[in-house]
């Protein structure tokens, strides 16, 4: 098959099932697996240049809807009348079901079974030692600065939260993606806070300047240096990618293992 995508989680899908050498284009933000970046480039995620699209004459379109502003190509496709399939995932399960079903359009359906299968387990373990944590840690993360960006309840890094013996201080807010304020963050004083703005390296992110914004100096987690600047890929895009994500959490907010935590 002739596959494009045109989200990063996406592309990530299309090389957990082995089907990377059927990609005949990406999006701009695609750069991962490493041998993504050679393949003809369609324009970045919101504004993917559809004629180039049409022209590489695919067998299926990967679209999603995780960023605002995607229903546009949706509509694009559609309009074209080019086959496509659309994800929306918010949850860890959502990921396990796009891999089932991205398995069964492409013909590797038992692969992504085996895959799903491997990829619970190593949820499950996780469960198992989040259950036994009595004092929860309250995590504050940060998608963008300006505006403020964080997740709420109905989004993946909250059940990362959960899995790795923490709580997501923004979870009583019943959406995917909340915009608040820096005034709110210090009123509900993190015990850690996770940097991960998405689209930037965690290279070009500056604790520094976290610390002068107003009133921050006196955050709990900045008092004792548990700021983290995370890297965003592993963090802000609904791919299995996400458990490597949850092992690096993990080791930031314990220092161990899962399998010795306890």
């Amino acid at each position: 098959m002739r596959l494009i995508s045109i989200c990063p989680s996406n592309t990530e899908l299309v090389d957990y099932l082995g089907l990377t050498e059927q990609l005949v284009g990406v999006d701009d933000f695609s750069d991962w697996p490493e041998r993504v970046r050679s393949l003809p480039r369609l324009g970045p995620d919101l504004s993917i240049n559809m004629d180039m699209v049409e022209e590489l004459k695919p067998d299926l379109v990967l679209a999603s809807l995780s960023v605002p502003g995607m229903e546009k190509n949706v509509e694009e496709l559609k309009r074209r009348n080019l086959p496509h399939v659309v994800y929306n995932p918010t949850t860890l399960e959502d990921i396990a079901e796009d891999l089932k079903d991205l398995g069964s359009r492409t013909g590797v359906e038992k692969r992504a079974v085996s895959l799903v299968s491997q990829y619970k387990e190593i949820i499950n373990e996780y469960q198992t030692f989040a259950a036994g944590i009595k004092e929860k840690k309250r995590i504050y993360w940060e998608w963008w600065p300006k505006p403020v960006f964080t997740p709420g309840r109905q989004n993946w890094l909250t059940q990362i939260s959960h899995l790795s013996g923490a709580e997501n201080v923004f979870e009583d807010v019943e959406l995917a993606s909340v915009r608040t304020t820096w005034e709110d963050v210090i009123q509900r004083d993190p015990d850690e806070i996770c940097i991960a703005w998405v689209g930037v390296r965690k290279q070009k992110v500056k604790p520094e300047l976290l610390e002068k914004r107003p009133g921050w100096s006196e955050l709990r987690a900045v008092k004792e240096k548990k700021v983290h600047i995370l890297e965003e890929h592993l963090f802000c895009r609904p791919s299995p990618r996400l458990i490597d994500g949850l092992h690096k959490l993990h080791q930031v907010l314990w220092k161990q293992p899962v399998s010795t935590a306890n």
